[in-house]
């Protein structure tokens, strides 16, 4: 896009405008378009296509965006030129970033930022709504206009709504219904060799009359193969036998052990039940006992004592 012979192509607003309308023009969207004015290129008129799933959906809007000498670091103004009944014609809408709101806005932000924000604030009601060039009217009255604004044409542009926007291309009947034709066709292209392999195979199988006169025998008189069942061997009981005697040895002067069981050693202790294996002997447990012998530290302790009772009494006489 030219610039006018009257601006100013060093002018910071001039480069970043014509920057934007590259953008725009290189990364069309379906659901948007906007350029600025061949005159006037602070002046872009868009189009937006209504929100899917709301009163809007169908509709295709029109609008001017108005930037100022000082953009990017002024926002922009919006007017909408088309009927939509969600916002007044020809008067510059209150919006976060909009003229309104000098305060909230950034030199990052776009034109392109311009336009989606005002796609997401259509859909808004109630007090959400509220603002400046703002409309409350019914659903019906909505969709009514939603219906005829796409052949609605700009008295400034001199375009229509549809040839600035027009609908995506969406696939034919004709078209969804190829693959499944081809599908079909292919099935039966895979079917005719495996029905020319059957007749193959039927036609070269041997003939016998005699084989074929015979009988063929019934699957029931096949005797069924049984497998014979294991036999589970149950282990052999054994007798438990007493419990373990104890040998309890005494003073060398004893001659012969002592044998004495655990159920006479302790009354109130239950018989052990000891299970044997049948031809094993078990050896008798032996517990030996030991003389009680004196200790060894009284012992001592009297030595001690009756060492330092003789001490003293050899000091006395001395």
């Amino acid at each position: 896009m030219a610039v006018r012979a009257g601006y100013n192509k060093n002018s910071s607003a001039i480069k970043r405008i014509m920057q934007e309308a590259r953008e725009l023009a290189n990364d069309p969207s379906t659901d948007y378009t906007a350029a600025p004015l061949e005159d006037d290129i602070f002046e872009w008129h868009c189009t937006i296509r209504g929100a899917p799933g709301t009163e809007f959906e169908g509709g295709l809007y029109h609008f001017r965006i108005l930037l100022p000498s000082e953009y990017p670091f002024r926002p922009p103004s919006i007017m909408m030129l088309t009927p939509n009944g969600r916002f007044e014609l020809n008067t510059k809408i209150c919006i976060s970033f909009t003229n309104y709101h000098e305060e909230l806005w950034q030199p990052a932000w776009g034109v392109r930022t311009a336009i989606v924000g005002l796609q997401g604030f259509f859909p808004l009601k109630g007090t959400a709504a509220v603002g400046v060039g703002a409309l409350e009217y019914p659903s019906v009255e909505r969709r009514r206009l939603a219906a005829i604004s796409r052949e609605w044409v700009c008295s400034r542009c001199g375009k229509c709504n549809l040839e600035s926007l027009p609908d995506p291309d969406t696939p034919s009947h004709n078209h969804s219904e190829t693959p499944i034709e081809n599908a079909a066709e292919n099935t039966d292209e895979a079917s005719t060799p495996i029905s020319t392999a059957v007749e193959k195979v039927t036609q070269s199988a041997p003939s016998d009359s005699n084989n074929s006169n015979q009988p063929i025998e019934p699957l029931h008189d096949i005797a069924p193969t049984v497998t014979p069942p294991l036999k589970v061997v149950a282990p052999t009981p054994t007798r438990p036998i007493g419990p373990t005697p104890l040998v309890t040895a005494g003073s060398s002067s004893s001659s012969s052990p002592t044998l004495v069981s655990e159920a006479e050693e302790d009354p109130n202790r239950p018989a052990a039940l000891d299970i044997r294996i049948p031809g094993a002997e078990r050896p008798p447990i032996i517990i030996r006992r030991s003389t009680p012998r004196p200790p060894i530290v009284l012992d001592t302790a009297i030595c001690v004592l009756l060492v330092l009772v003789f001490a003293l009494i050899c000091r006395r006489i001395l």
